[in-house]
């Protein structure tokens, strides 16, 4: 079913992954001291995936920073800002990419590639 907003979500997204990266540029991420790479961007989206996984194996507690989320959810949410980060640093159209991703999968059988899971 698609959510229809008065506001483009892929627009919004955008702005969203400019945000993410100018905090990181803030926050001294691409100050040069350290060079960042491809795969230790994509190495930290993975450990992020990784904790959230560990969250959910020990029942979601609260998390410390901000307790009223369950780990699994901040940590889902470091995933997703590593992610944006990674794209606007990498002048990658994830917007776009994501847009167009979605249109296809509407076009695909239900469960396509008959897979378990």
């Amino acid at each position: 079913m698609k959510v229809e907003v008065d506001i483009d979500p892929f627009d919004a997204l955008r702005a969203i992954q400019n945000e993410v990266h100018e905090c990181a540029v803030d926050r001294g991420w691409y100050d040069g001291s350290t060079e960042r790479n491809q795969a230790e961007l994509i190495a930290l989206i993975h450990s992020e995936l990784s904790e959230a996984l560990e969250a959910f194996r020990c029942d979601n507690p609260p998390d410390k920073h901000l307790p009223k989320f369950g780990n699994a959810e901040i940590e889902l949410a470091d995933c997703v800002i590593r992610i944006l980060d990674m794209c606007e640093h990498e002048r990658i159209d994830l917007s776009s990419a994501l847009r167009a991703k979605m249109q296809f999968n509407w076009t695909r059988e239900r469960r396509h590639g008959g897979r378990k899971f």
